[in-house]
């Protein structure tokens, strides 16, 4: 695997790395012992798949409050995603920053996200599907989110919204 830094401390992007024969290829998506020697947490405890039927499906902006914080490893499976991060964390040098990334069944390239980031995407295929891997199980009373639109980040989505549920479009702005 390919491990890259992001501008977001604690945030990497990850790329398999391919060995192709006359089969086509093989590569790894996850090891413990690699993800522990870049310094991510190997602790994977639930795995998620998110299927969107359509293109501009927005899901966020997502997290988990402590004790319940999680670490995600995503990937988009099928299609093609604008991944959001946004660093919550304090103490963080990159606190209320965020990161875009695209993430396609293509590329096979994935996000790591780091306790008390919030997350969320766009579709930006017809059909697209995401497979989640997380730190920590969900807990709904632990379960917090912002709106997409918060002018406190003012995150540049590259397509219009065109489906979002009433949770995420009634989400208040965030507060500290």
């Amino acid at each position: 695997m390919i491990f890259s830094e992001t501008k977001l401390a604690g945030v990497v992007e990850i790329e398999v790395e391919r060995k192709y024969d006359e089969r086509g290829f093989f590569a790894r998506s996850w090891c413990r012992e690699e993800f522990a020697a870049h310094g991510l947490n190997p602790t994977l405890v639930q795995c998620n798949v998110s299927f969107n039927a359509h293109k501009g499906t927005l899901r966020g902006m997502h997290f988990q409050s402590a004790p319940f914080a999680e670490c995600k490893l995503v990937r988009c499976t099928q299609g093609a995603i604008y991944d959001v991060v946004v660093d919550l964390r304090p103490g963080s040098t990159t606190h209320r920053q965020w990161i875009a990334v695209e993430l396609t069944s293509d590329k096979r390239n994935m996000i790591y996200i780091p306790e008390g980031c919030a997350h969320g995407f766009l579709t930006l295929s017809g059909t697209s599907e995401i497979f989640y891997q997380m730190s920590n199980v969900y807990n709904s009373e632990a379960a917090r989110g912002f709106r997409w639109n918060d002018p406190a980040f003012s995150i540049s989505w590259p397509d219009a919204v065109r489906v979002i549920s009433e949770r995420d479009r009634t989400y208040p702005d965030f507060v500290a």
